[in-house]
């Protein structure tokens, strides 16, 4: 017997500037996967259309698989399946978007429903931090929105918002990938504590700005000295291409996750393509070829868009 999901999983934008491992919110950009699972036939196969298409392959260290096999067997004793997964991606790989975070959040999210537990949201959010070892990612991507996340012995907790600060994010994606060990490994093991109290400043003052519609104060608010200095040199030509968004009519541009993309916080009055042509040229006078999307804020999270049980 054959059942299958399918599933739309947002791309996600971590930090948010000072909110490391902390802060995060959702982008309409999206990876959709179908599972399919069958008693009869055993094994993984997987195909695979859009981004980064030929770095995906069908084994148990894809995240897609992973993820899925590790509820699968918890939920079912181990019950041993054939997998099928399809995926149309939008989500650039390895580029501080969350594309990994789209296959934790898949896969979890898929064998909850093809094993009969449908898990909640929150139940969801367990499953995925112990995959991904940190909320900030899969939080948004599975509730949409900004995110709050913090951990407490070992569990993870969200606070997932809309807020009223209407906005748009322009994503400049250059050709490099940034591999989130070598963007951790920049940051050093101890910071000064003025840099310290100065995020947790930024961080709260961020989320009362986009709570409360104050655009004036994200010039500020997104500022960071915990992660972005020490990561800046793993992306050439970063400083110009940050002045020319902010010259082109950005609040403020930051590093998504922990990079490649440079993300721009622009109002939704502002000319987005305006923004993303000057930042890509900046990165092109730096020698970097990059690309951009114009996203807002997505609030739905992950969606189920088809199901066969």
């Amino acid at each position: 017997m054959k059942k299958s999901v399918t599933i739309r999983v947002p791309a996600t934008s971590a930090n948010c500037g000072p909110g490391f491992d902390s802060l995060g919110l959702a982008l309409t950009l999206y990876n959709e996967f179908s599972y399919t699972i069958s008693d009869e036939e055993f094994g993984f196969s997987l195909d695979v259309e859009g981004e980064g298409k030929d770095a995906f392959h069908a084994s148990g260290h894809n995240m897609a698989f992973a993820s899925f096999l590790q509820v699968w067997n918890r939920l079912t004793n181990r019950q041993r399946v054939g997998i099928h997964v399809k995926m149309w991606n939008q989500v650039p790989k390895s580029r501080g978007l969350g594309s990994s975070s789209t296959a934790i959040v898949a896969g979890v999210t898929a064998a909850s429903i093809l094993s009969g537990a449908n898990l909640s949201k929150d139940e969801l959010l367990q499953e995925a931090n112990r995959m991904e070892g940190h909320p900030d990612n899969v939080a948004p991507a599975i509730y949409g929105g900004y995110t709050v996340s913090f951990q407490e012995e070992g569990i993870a907790h969200t606070l997932a918002m809309i807020p009223k600060m209407p906005l748009q994010f322009i994503a400049v994606v250059p050709d490099m990938q940034l591999s989130t060990h070598l963007a951790r490994e920049a940051i050093p093991a101890m910071i000064a504590h003025q840099d310290a109290v100065f995020n947790a400043s930024r961080t709260a003052l961020l989320t009362a700005a986009l709570l409360e519609n104050n655009p004036q104060l994200l010039q500020y608010a997104l500022e960071d000295k915990l992660h972005q200095p020490y990561r800046a040199r793993l992306i050439p030509g970063l400083p110009e291409v940050f002045a020319a968004g902010e010259a082109a009519g950005a609040y403020k541009c930051i590093i998504s996750g922990s990079g490649s993309t440079l993300l721009a916080y622009a109002s939704p009055e502002n000319d987005g393509d305006a923004i993303g042509r000057a930042m890509t040229e900046a990165f092109a006078r730096c020698g970097q070829h990059a690309r951009y999307h114009i996203l807002q804020l997505d609030t739905a999270g992950t969606v189920i868009l088809d199901a066969e049980l």
